[in-house]
């Protein structure tokens, strides 16, 4: 037996003023999203906007159900509907901001493993990485190069 290491590097912004301008206005399009999400179930609001290269923005909400969990996750919202409306363009970056009408999410919330392995398809898919940054309802911001800091052990098509 032998162990293996694998390490992630992340980038922490203390604010969304932090950020480089298009981040942070991709950032500030996640958040108004979030606000729109329907959560009445868990109470807990998701948005995400996707630049992609073509200068569109794509925006997602989560969406739930009572019959859980015919929902979906606000990450997947965007991206399935940017496959379905922009099948040629890349994903270029992605901005996630998650809220509790319970409690302040004051810490950085990242994507569930449904929406990683779905970034991953992506990000595969396209061969350029997706910028991930993620964040609760305020204070840091985390930035991923790549979804592979993420999920470094992707499952993709050539497992298949």
């Amino acid at each position: 037996m032998k162990d293996i290491t694998i390490t992630t590097q992340f980038s922490v912004f203390d604010s969304i003023q932090e950020l480089p301008a298009d981040v942070q206005n991709l950032m500030e399009q996640a958040v108004a999203v979030r606000k729109k999400a329907y959560a009445p179930y868990s109470k807990f609001k998701v948005g995400a906007a996707l630049l992609l290269d073509n200068g569109k923005i794509v925006l997602g909400s989560n969406q739930e159900n009572a019959a859980y969990p015919s929902g979906l996750c606000a990450e997947r919202v965007a991206i399935f509907h940017s496959g379905a409306n922009y099948p040629e363009a890349k994903i270029l970056k992605i901005a996630i901001s998650a809220a509790s009408d319970t409690n302040t999410t004051n810490t950085p919330i990242p994507p569930c493993g449904s929406c990683r392995q779905s970034m991953a398809e992506y990000e595969i898919k396209q061969e350029v990485p997706i910028e991930i940054y993620f964040m609760g309802e305020v204070g840091a911001i985390y930035k991923s190069a790549s979804l592979k800091n993420l999920l470094p052990f992707m499952f993709d098509k050539k497992f298949l």
